[in-house]
């Protein structure tokens, strides 16, 4: 399939700068919907990035957006509810306005971020909001080409995740940490970005789903001792009891920044690790948290970029 246009919605979070970054790759055209220009800015460098404002959730601005796209990329997700964005509006409403929208102006392919652990029947509200927005994108896509992917919790430079703990490492001497044998497989923001771009037009990949890990799987205790071997600090970190943990995660909603929710604590309930090996139909293999992660924590921000390129190369 020859895709020449692309429009992302949600591309101007750190995921979407990398997707965009590699979809516009031999000069296909990229459109970003963004509600806010000054977060997509960044994009700007791109020779071939257009950024259009609107608001994803409204379905005249979603047909806008589409005109004259060849493909799709749905990539909006938040993993705290807020009172203005639940996680219905976000990982069920939305993608089905996506799939609606795109059928109506003709557009010839999909791709859908999902998570690992997407399901229905899952034990938090984020994990079933992701599992009923798959069957609600199926649904509403008909006999569109679709694909989804179900990343582990994604690292990079600008992450939430790795760099939260950065930033408690350095205040704190004592890191208390519910939830500190929950497992998980991180897998590289650049990698996710390749596959999607790989997918993009390949027909082997329609209609399928693929989970997206990385190479090793780790204890969320263990990627806190990572994380302040990679700064070079000594930590005590001290894994919290349930009932203490679940405690913590109450007073941390009601902090700014949201660090740890009662709904994340449910979804650690569940290993966020792959049940096989990374995709083959993709082509390559995924980075090493070890191989990645200094470049950009260890103060060497300015050479981060360079990673992609020493990966994709083989070194």
């Amino acid at each position: 399939m020859d895709i020449e246009s692309v429009c992302i919605v949600g591309g101007s979070g750190y995921v979407g700068s990398s997707v965009a970054e590699h979809l516009q790759e031999g000069g296909r055209r990229i459109r970003v919907l963004t509600r806010s220009r000054p977060r997509a800015m960044d994009l700007c460098v791109l020779p071939t990035v257009e950024i259009m404002v609107g608001t994803p959730h409204d379905p005249a601005d979603l047909e806008r957006a589409f005109d004259g796209m060849d493909a799709v990329v749905n990539l909006v997700g938040i993993l705290h509810e807020t009172r203005r964005q639940g996680f219905r509006d976000c990982h069920v409403e939305l993608p089905r306005k996506v799939a609606q929208a795109a059928r109506r102006k003709g557009v010839q392919r999909l791709l859908h971020m999902s998570a690992l652990g997407a399901d229905p029947r899952g034990p938090s509200r984020y994990q079933r909001s992701k599992g009923e927005g798959e069957a609600a994108l199926r649904e509403a896509a008909g006999d569109l080409p679709l694909t989804i992917f179900r990343p582990s919790v994604i690292f990079g430079e600008r992450d939430h995740f790795l760099n939260l703990f950065a930033t408690l490492v350095r205040l704190n001497p004592v890191i208390p940490l519910a939830g500190s044998h929950a497992r998980f497989q991180p897998i590289w923001v650049e990698d996710v970005a390749r596959c999607f771009a790989a997918a993009l037009g390949d027909p082997r990949t329609f209609g399928h789903a693929y989970d997206l890990c990385g190479p090793k799987v780790y204890t969320l205790e263990e990627l806190v001792r990572f994380v302040a071997g990679t700064l070079g600090k000594r930590r005590a970190v001290v894994g919290l009891p349930d009932a203490v943990g679940r405690l913590q995660a109450l007073v941390f909603e009601h902090l700014p920044g949201k660090l740890m929710t009662r709904d994340n604590l449910d979804s650690m309930k569940v290993d966020n690790v792959c049940a096989g090996p990374f995709p083959p139909v993709f082509g390559f293999a995924p980075a090493a948290l070890e191989a990645v992660v200094p470049r950009y924590m260890g103060g060497l921000a300015e050479r981060s970029r360079y990673a992609r390129f020493r990966h994709d190369a083989g070194r």
